[in-house]
């Protein structure tokens, strides 16, 4: 027979249990990653692949590397530096070298997150960061995109992708412009269509949109994300570019193109919602989030780039102590002007 629970339970700190670990988030992320992985696969062949394998070992080679933990490798099993290297994958060309891309996620791992004193500490996003680098010391390289293949040739390799280190290739394919190059150079709107399922050039996590919204569904009910931060994101944007639209509807995108378009799905689900780069608080959560897609469109219709969520994301990262500052509840008990 089974015996009785006691009525009275005593534990030690923390009295709050909950079945999520940093491990299982990571892997949630990494789960809801798989759809638009697979298209951007389907999209651009064997080349997408190349990337983001490069991509990954770069950035679990930084993560072995610097591991501080015995027996070494510890720091592997929260799966962040996977993690950071398929989201950094998904940001690059198709047909970037494998070096770039492996480059990229070893300094994303290094500098975004082991200089800054390990998981938890850094203040910027890692695969973000990785990508600023890469674009900063390759810009050529980061803005050459070659036409999707809408799966018609899976075993397709580019040659550019197989250059070698501070080596230069051309790309064996047809290159093409992204939605938003079009748009801002060429004033040529890309059908709401192709952006939605991936009949686009432009980065790998770039051309699935619903696939990535999906995911984002997937993550929010799980409780991995907190909803208001791309929520918040994408409301700006659509209510910015709306009353742009108003203005000069031939001139300015409609809302559902700055939505679907670029790496503004990606970056408001899977980046922007890093909890430990983004606020804590609520308040902060809307701030933050408000403060993206502000940037996001001042960049993309004012700025010289046609594309903005990377620094907008990067910028935010760098105000999130200053919100968290100034967005923390009263402590019970306190005045207003209590110290």
């Amino acid at each position: 027979m089974k015996k009785k629970d006691p009525d009275l339970l005593l534990f030690h700190a923390p009295l709050l249990r909950q079945g999520m670990t940093t491990p299982k988030a990571m892997r949630d992320v990494i789960y809801a990653l798989m759809p638009a992985t697979a298209a951007s696969i389907w999209f651009f062949g064997l080349s997408a692949l190349l990337v983001l394998g490069a991509s990954i070992a770069g950035a679990v080679l930084a993560e072995w590397f610097f591991d501080n933990h015995q027996p070494r490798g510890e720091s592997l099993r929260d799966a962040t530096g996977v993690l950071t290297g398929l989201l950094l994958g998904l940001t690059l060309p198709p047909g970037l070298p494998m070096w770039m891309a492996f480059l990229g996620g070893f300094v994303g791992i290094s500098l975004g997150k082991v200089i800054w004193g390990g998981l938890g500490h850094n203040l910027f996003n890692p695969a973000l960061l990785g990508r600023a680098f890469l674009l900063a010391t390759f810009p050529i390289a980061m803005t050459t995109w070659v036409a999707n293949s809408n799966g018609g040739d899976f075993t397709n390799i580019y040659a550019s992708n197989l250059a070698l280190p501070f080596m230069q290739s051309g790309v064996d394919g047809v290159t093409a412009a992204t939605p938003l190059g079009m748009l801002k150079f060429d004033q040529e709107v890309t059908p709401l269509g192709n952006l939605m399922f991936g009949k686009i050039g432009g980065s790998l996590g770039e051309t699935s949109g619903v696939l990535l919204l999906l995911g984002g569904i997937y993550l929010w009910l799980r409780r991995d994300l907190d909803w208001r931060i791309p929520v918040s994101i994408l409301l700006t944007v659509v209510l910015f570019s709306a009353v742009l639209s108003l203005i000069d509807a031939a001139r300015f995108p409609s809302p559902l193109f700055s939505v679907f378009s670029g790496g503004l799905m990606l970056g408001a689900i899977y980046m922007a919602t890093d909890p430990v780069t983004s606020p804590v608080t609520p308040r902060g959560a809307w701030i933050f989030g408000i403060g993206v897609g502000v940037l996001v469109m001042l960049i993309r219709v004012f700025g010289g780039l046609p594309e903005g969520v990377m620094y907008a994301i990067l910028l935010m990262n760098a105000a999130t102590p200053l919100i968290d500052r100034y967005t923390q509840p009263r402590v019970f008990g306190r005045g207003a002007d209590s110290p």
